[in-house]
């Protein structure tokens, strides 16, 4: 079969891998106090715990995992190695671009550092779209052009309801005030006093919260981590299960949260099919090409991950099969592939 994609050069894709480790050594270097497991429903998540004044303070570090407690038992060493492991990810970011590994545009660059460092990723937001598509091409090692494939004015960030209650911990400063700062507008929603979207006025950029929906309605709610409202969806929350860590090609690199590939690109066929200007549309011919190249790829590199995903979403109903059906009836590629793997 035919080839699909390019790819970038293994000195690429170890480049960007190093970067996601160093800036994941970075977070740990920041704890202050004494690291504190804290179970919340059925996962555990470390918090910093650590005093100001006569005040306890608690800051989420993330959930449970071995690497997670690697870095937290090294945590004095990494601080002391902070200026060179930044004059690293420099070195990173500028052999990536050497390897013609396109990062983010200015804009898009700075509205992700400043959101990071709020804590937006951290606290279990998860970036989601074109936005999050493009970060792909490091993960995956695929090249990419600035086409209308990897384009968008949006910045759509998900996160789960009840995880987002459970942290006990808010973003600083407010979304709202954040947003501000970069000249960002609340849109007003038909649900008076709640906002979920903000345009920039100067170049019409989007940014929307979003989360997934288990009612039969679609409205809005409350993500409190964040403290913002968020558009509920069907079918969001496969999507944002079990995200990946990653690394934003910008500066000296910012960690964020994306789906994991396979789930991007099945969930883009769901999508696809839920247009409401219809499947044929423009923003559905992107989705399903974005699926197309993601499959493309995985079919190769990762084939027992997307046939578990594609399996999962089979799994959930025949809802579920229909959109998806749908949807590869039109990207018969992308159909062979999922049955072959």
């Amino acid at each position: 079969m035919t080839q699909a994609f390019k790819r970038h050069s293994p000195v690429a894709v170890a480049a960007y891998h190093d970067l996601v480790s160093l800036l994941l050594d970075e977070a740990a270097s920041r704890i202050q106090g004494a690291p504190t497991p804290r179970v919340r429903g059925s996962r555990t998540y470390w918090y910093d715990r650590f005093r100001i004044g006569t005040e306890t303070k608690e800051r989420n570090l993330g959930e449970d995992s071995h690497e997670l407690r690697q870095r937290i038992e090294t945590h004095e060493r990494l601080k002391n190695d902070r200026e060179n492991r930044r004059s690293e990810r420099t070195r990173l970011v500028r052999l990536l671009r050497s390897e013609r590994l396109v990062g983010m545009d200015g804009a898009t660059g700075s509205l992700l550092v400043a959101l990071a460092r709020s804590g937006v990723f951290r606290l279990g937001g998860v970036l989601v779209g074109t936005t999050a598509f493009r970060v792909y091409k490091g993960e995956l090692g695929l090249r990419l052009s600035l086409d209308q494939l990897a384009m968008t004015n949006d910045i759509d960030i998900a996160s789960f309801e009840k995880l987002s209650l459970a942290l006990g911990e808010t973003v600083l400063p407010s979304i709202d005030t954040l947003l501000a700062d970069f000249a960002f507008d609340p849109v007003p929603s038909l649900d008076a006093g709640r906002v979920w979207r903000w345009r920039q006025s100067s170049s019409q950029t989007l940014v929307e919260f979003l989360t997934p929906s288990f009612d039969a309605e679609e409205g809005l709610r409350k993500l409190a981590a964040l403290g913002v409202s968020a558009q509920s969806l069907h079918y969001l929350n496969y999507a944002i299960a079990e995200p990946i860590q990653a690394a934003a090609v910008y500066r000296d690199g910012i960690l964020i949260q994306v789906p994991r590939p396979e789930r991007f690109a099945i969930h883009k066929l769901i999508v696809a099919d839920r247009r409401a200007d219809g499947p044929a549309s423009l923003k559905a011919r992107k989705d399903r090409a974005q699926a197309e190249l993601l499959i493309a790829i995985l079919a190769e590199d990762r084939p027992d991950d997307l046939r578990e995903a594609y399996a999962d979403a089979l799994s959930r109903g025949p809802n579920w099969r229909e959109r998806l059906e749908r949807s590869l009836m039109r990207s018969p590629a992308a159909a062979e592939r999922l049955t072959a793997c």
